[in-house]
């Protein structure tokens, strides 16, 4: 891990990186649901032609997104991840995707990033809903450095792309100018078990393999960054350097990454290989608190993931 660290927010992150090629190219809009960031100012009093408020309407975002791509643009469509996927599900589904149109989906607030909101707000099951989708790609960043390569690979690449962006600013795990075509990345080998993960939770993903390794527990890291097309040549190879494989994730337990991994295994009639799954269980979380204290309640917490992960191998 890098000790680099700008404090910046992915959201922001890319949109200066979006705004620096919106510059160069003046084929790339922006549509927002009427929900701002500091990075966005520049569009609006630079570049007043390719940015525009569609208000919150994000079905009605999606349908015009998908109007302008037909016309040859290249376009981005920015709001609270649940909002923009499970409110305007089935415009994703006909109008981006039937027709493989170069639109990306931008999400603010993986996972319990808006904790105290409640499920309206927590992205829990995004993943699982839009992988179904034929044609989606998926982008899972769990650094800066990643987002701003993320915003060139969607520039570049056509097709409906999702990206979900955190609310944290993270440490940079990256160096600069990394490769991230390969869609994932073993960022530690591990002999006894691997861990994969994707997102904010790659950075916990250390914490454990620190605290696993008192117990003589030798743990391996995988990020897992791209979750659509899943790259699963490389993640069989990752995987099979270690005895045991865990998923660790911020999302419900049915269709997360867990699930995407769980699938692989089978598909490959790879039988040898434990695997369990740590996720969000299948319920709605009402309770207030800070992030950490969610996960908590559902032993996602560094310690409680730690000691059922020790039970497990027993």
């Amino acid at each position: 891990m890098t000790t680099e660290n700008k404090r910046a927010s992915m959201r922001d992150v890319f949109f200066d990186k979006l705004y620096e090629l919106a510059k160069k190219d003046r084929r790339i809009i922006l549509l927002s649901d009427d929900f701002g960031a500091p990075s966005l100012d520049k569009f609006r009093r630079d570049l007043t032609s390719q940015y525009i408020n569609i208000g919150i309407a994000e079905q009605n975002m999606v349908s015009t997104a998908a109007g302008l791509a037909l016309s040859g643009k290249i376009v981005y469509i920015y709001g609270i991840a649940p909002f923009v996927t499970l409110r305007c599900y089935e415009q994703i589904k006909v109008d981006l995707c039937c027709m493989n149109l170069h639109v990306t989906v931008l999400g603010v607030g993986a996972g319990y990033a808006y904790n105290d909101a409640g499920p309206t707000h927590h992205a829990t099951e995004d993943i699982a809903i839009m992988r179904a989708l034929p044609r989606m790609t998926i982008y899972n960043p769990s650094d800066n450095v990643m987002v701003a390569s993320f915003a060139e690979t969607s520039y570049d690449n056509p097709g409906p792309k999702y990206i979900r962006f955190d609310r944290e600013k993270p440490v940079n795990i990256y160096e600069k100018n990394t490769d991230f075509t390969n869609g994932i990345a073993s960022l530690k080998a591990g002999k006894d078990l691997c861990i994969i993960s994707t997102g904010i939770m790659v950075h916990k993903a250390f914490n454990i393999a620190s605290e696993l390794s008192k117990h003589s527990v030798d743990a391996g890291i995988v990020d897992l960054y791209r979750l659509k097309p899943t790259n699963e040549e490389l993640l069989l190879e990752y995987i099979s350097q270690s005895k045991r494989v865990v998923t660790i994730e911020e999302n419900l337990i049915n269709g997360g990454i867990g699930s995407i991994v769980a699938e692989i295994l089978v598909d490959n009639d790879v039988t040898n290989l434990p695997l369990k799954r740590f996720a969000i269980p299948d319920q709605y979380c009402f309770e207030c608190g800070s992030r950490e204290h969610l996960y908590k309640l559902y032993d996602l917490d560094t310690e409680g993931i730690v000691k059922r992960i020790l039970k497990w191998m027993v």
